[in-house]
């Protein structure tokens, strides 16, 4: 029973060490980051469409407020007396917030275009630059001239 307890703690402390490692990465560290402002980049996004666009939207449209938008499929119950617990609540299909999250989702992919294309764009430069014909090897200095010949001499004179 120890032994295994032993083994037990020996491969938690592998498992430890190998996750302390991965997690130590930049790549990890850079995707964690990224996933969380992701997130409120997407909450953001969907308080200005649901907050900001879509009431001018719905004002535009004959005063209409996109959350009531539904086709209701079955009439909401009320309880029979206060405290029954037996109210049925109504069955919908609530079409005006599907039109919101639609809203949202072409608002965020045009960001992510728009942020993969400056990354594109910002790649293909650097790799034009490095395209670029490297420059000529500046001339030999006086010096190193000199320290040729001088190598040239010794190399003749040990033939």
């Amino acid at each position: 029973m120890l032994e295994e307890w032993n083994f037990t703690f020996r491969l938690d402390k592998t498992m430890f060490k190998d996750f302390k490692k991965f997690i130590s990465r930049g790549n990890v560290i850079e995707l964690a980051v990224g996933l969380i402002m992701a997130t409120y980049f997407g909450a953001i996004v969907k308080s200005l469409v649901n907050d900001i666009i879509m009431p001018p939207v719905g004002l535009l449209i004959d005063d209409v407020d996109f959350n009531d938008m539904k086709y209701v499929l079955k009439e909401a119950v009320p309880e029979t007396f206060t405290g029954a617990g037996d109210a049925i609540p109504e069955v919908a299909v609530t079409y005006g917030a599907f039109i919101s999250t639609i809203v949202t989702f072409l608002i965020v992919s045009l960001a992510v275009f728009a942020a993969a294309r400056a990354y594109n764009k910002m790649s293909e430069s650097i790799r034009k630059k490095g395209d670029v014909a490297p420059a000529s090897p500046p001339a030999p200095t006086q010096e190193e001239i000199l320290l040729t010949e001088i190598r040239d001499i010794l190399k003749q004179n040990k033939v």
